[in-house]
């Protein structure tokens, strides 16, 4: 009967440390994370207030510029950028660490084995001092993680995982923006270097009517001269844009992850300068907290350093350890296993911090200094954002304006030119009023189609700050390299080099 009594007796004196144990390993230091709340205007600057304000429409903005070529040229460029590539090799990076650091809340184990031959120094005529050991075991660790240190690091990692995939969706908006903002660009230039060659040709025939009047004897040299400098003048332009035009082709090329003159041939011949659909609903200033991907990603780091924070502070606490080993040890192998060859031990492992000279303490205001500066980081980026958007918003509405006047003015322009052109055959005006004419109508044409361009490009800056980026499909887990014979194998002569 006594017997019986100590079997539950010495199982409780070993599960009740264990319990023990477990329940204090569910205690954590440090500050709990907690979404930041940030005061927001009610409504954007120049918007009257209203209820329920229609939300921005995001989903591929871009295909509200109209143009085919501009989406495909988007989608090569969400598959070929090299930014892209990268950011998504930095998602697969933070998930590789945080297995890493997962993997500390569960028990290692390590196993071992060895065969050795000896050879005693003592001798006998009974024995031969020459022998075989076979040794084989295994050895167990597992951190109790009484304070959370682990489990700290681990939700760190967590968060360094989500600022990682913010990361490649901001890299995503600006790399959508780019290629919308220079493909307009392209455009553009070609727009105007057609402009300047129908403007010059203009001015040349305008040179050759006064050539023509001059040996009538109804002009000078003079008027000759001039009227061919000011159409020199105008294809002289011609140079410089064509030099701009090539630049946007080259930095689009690349944008897709090609060489700069990859895209030269294609986009030779032109197209009109995409027009985007207006207006469009720009929601509410907090929907930025939701859609702006750099924001978000502020908010992530911002938490990574607030668990940082509890990893420091669980330093400054004891800390426990279960470790053990079981191994057996023979002269014969097949005595391996037997009760006699076999020992074991297990017990835990207790470690305090005493004196450190105020390190581990350091370690922590390190962290909490680390903390704020991305708390400040995350509160600067919610008001970069709405400075975007409110920049944007007076640029696409004031240019709205500037392109209507711009419009009107070149076309008083063009039915001025016309005048004087008709007026200058008859003789009836002169030759400097026509000049005027002409080159104020080149000027209003310009400055029109530099407005549309624009006009374009503010409604991209619009859409980028409002947090419109790529929504598709993205796979960050196939690597950029796909190494093979990594196994065990001979080394080869280039192993070093």
């Amino acid at each position: 009967m006594t017997g019986f009594e100590r079997g539950p007796v010495a199982a409780g004196r070993l599960i009740a440390p264990m319990i023990t144990a477990v329940l204090l390993a569910g205690c954590v230091v440090g500050p709990d994370y907690r979404t930041p709340i940030l005061p927001m205007p009610a409504n954007w600057s120049g918007e009257r207030p209203t209820k329920s304000a229609q939300p921005a429409q995001l989903s591929q903005w871009w295909q509200r510029l109209r143009d085919p070529q501009l989406n495909t040229l988007v989608e090569e460029a969400v598959a070929g950028n090299l930014d892209v590539a990268t950011a998504k090799a930095k998602i697969r990076e933070a998930r590789a660490s945080y297995r890493q650091s997962a993997g500390t809340l569960l028990p290692s184990m390590d196993g071992s084995g060895s065969v050795t031959r000896n050879k005693s120094s003592e001798t006998t005529s009974e024995s031969n001092n020459i022998y075989s050991e076979y040794q084989t075991g295994f050895d167990a660790s597992w951190e109790l993680d009484l304070f959370g240190a682990n489990r700290r690091s681990v939700a760190a990692a967590r968060y360094g995982v989500d600022a990682a995939q913010e990361e490649l969706r901001s890299t995503l908006l600006t790399l959508v923006g780019d290629v919308a903002s220079y493909y307009t660009q392209v455009r553009g230039y070609q727009a105007r270097i057609a402009l300047a060659r129908r403007s010059a040709v203009s001015q040349r025939q305008t040179a050759e009517l006064t050539r023509t009047m001059a040996l009538a004897g109804s002009a000078t040299a003079a008027d000759v001269a001039k009227a061919m400098g000011q159409a020199a003048s105008t294809e002289a332009a011609v140079p410089t844009l064509e030099a701009s035009y090539a630049e946007a082709v080259h930095r689009l090329s690349v944008l897709t992850g090609r060489p700069p003159a990859a895209l030269a041939e294609r986009l030779k011949r032109g197209r009109p300068i995409p027009s985007p659909r207006l207006p469009m609903p720009t929601g509410i200033p907090a929907d930025i907290l939701l859609s702006r991907p750099d924001v978000r990603m502020a908010e992530r780091q911002y938490g990574q350093y607030t668990a940082k924070v509890g990893q420091t502070e669980a330093a400054r606490y004891p800390s426990v350890s279960l470790t053990g080993n079981i191994s057996t040890a023979a002269l014969n192998l097949g005595d391996l296993g037997k009760n006699s060859s076999i020992g074991w031990s297990f017990g835990p492992t207790l470690s305090v911090p005493l004196f450190n000279a105020g390190q581990l303490q350091a370690a922590a205001d390190v962290a909490r200094a680390q903390r704020d500066q991305y708390f400040i980081a995350y509160r600067s980026s919610v008001l970069t954002a709405l400075e975007d958007v409110e920049n944007a918003l007076v640029l696409m509405a004031q240019e709205r304006i500037r392109i209507s006047r711009l419009a009107a003015s070149a076309k008083s322009y063009g039915e001025a030119a016309n005048l004087e052109g008709t007026l200058y055959k008859a003789g009836e005006t002169s030759l400097l009023d026509v000049l005027d004419a002409q080159r104020s109508l080149y000027s209003a044409e310009d400055s029109l189609l530099q407005s549309r361009v624009l006009l374009a490009t503010n409604y991209i800056a619009l859409n980028k700050a409002l947090g419109g980026g790529w929504d598709g499909a993205i796979d960050s887990t196939k690597p950029e390299i796909v190494d093979v014979k990594t196994g065990p194998r001979l080394a080869t002569k280039n192993v070093t080099q």
